[in-house]
């Protein structure tokens, strides 16, 4: 009897530690199963002029911009539908101080005033593949009329752009696409300086490769009456109805434009 007393404490020890160990187990096993997945979600680029793909904002449909210049305030309304992608740029880069300190770096009296090369060789070397897309050309490049740059292959603007002196209609085939115009202020385009004429090498202006690579001190030393763009700043979204409209004057005869593609600039 005895002896069968001890037998089946030992069993039922050993059941329950047996029990134990299973439900321990299981326990784990659960334990396992609920660890919940990450939720961790991908941090958007910071927005920054070194990082061309994160100043993506859609502008709005018309917006002002406002140039405070070496010579005065130049005014520029952008109509959106014009060229959208054109006008998208325009604002990320206004938005994102890309024009403080640039430089009007190629006037060419009766055609046209170009600029858009930052003043600090790393930010130009951050855009200089930042293409965007062609836009379909639906105003003509007349007088007081804003336009990004290109070079004769296709999808080729960046951050150049001009202000056109008269009437170029002649680049509307070529796929220059105005987006904006200057509606306060031409008369301070008109008085850019403009005695260096031509930029290298088919005239005595800046090389614009070199603008590129040692921004505004190469000007500074070497071109020290171009004038620049002190400040650009989004004004406020405007109405169709507040637009204010800019007579063209009669064409003016362009002299010929050497082919610069690398420069991206207009022929």
């Amino acid at each position: 009897m005895k002896r069968f007393l001890i037998s089946l404490l030992v069993l039922i020890l050993t059941a329950g530690t047996l029990g134990a160990q299973t439900q321990s187990k299981s326990s784990g096993t659960k334990t396992k199963n609920a660890t919940p997945r990450s939720t961790k979600t991908a941090i958007p680029p910071r927005r920054s002029l070194l990082n061309p793909v994160s100043l993506n904002e859609k502008a709005p449909e018309i917006y002002k911009v406002k140039f405070v210049t070496t010579k005065g305030d130049i005014i520029i309304q952008v109509t959106r539908v014009w060229a959208p992608l054109g006008a998208d740029r325009f604002y990320n880069l206004v938005k994102n101080g890309f024009f403080t300190d640039a430089s009007f770096f190629r006037v060419i009296a009766g055609f046209m005033a170009q600029f858009g090369i930052n003043a600090k060789p790393t930010i130009n070397a951050a855009w200089q593949s930042a293409n965007i897309q062609d836009d379909p050309v639906k105003q003509s490049n007349k007088r007081g009329y804003v336009t990004f740059a290109k070079s004769s292959a296709p999808n080729s603007r960046t951050t150049q752009l001009f202000i056109n002196y008269g009437d170029n209609s002649r680049l509307d085939s070529d796929g220059f696409a105005p987006f904006g115009q200057v509606i306060e202020g031409m008369d301070v385009v008109d008085k850019l300086y403009s005695e260096y004429g031509e930029g290298a090498p088919g005239g005595n202006g800046p090389d614009q490769g070199r603008v590129q690579l040692e921004g505004k001190p190469y000007l500074d030393k070497n071109f020290p009456k171009l004038d620049s763009i002190k400040s650009a700043a989004i004004m406020s979204a405007a109405s169709p109805a507040s637009k204010t409209p800019v007579k063209a004057p009669a064409a003016h005869k362009a002299p010929a434009k050497p082919a610069t593609p690398a420069a991206k600039t207009p022929q």
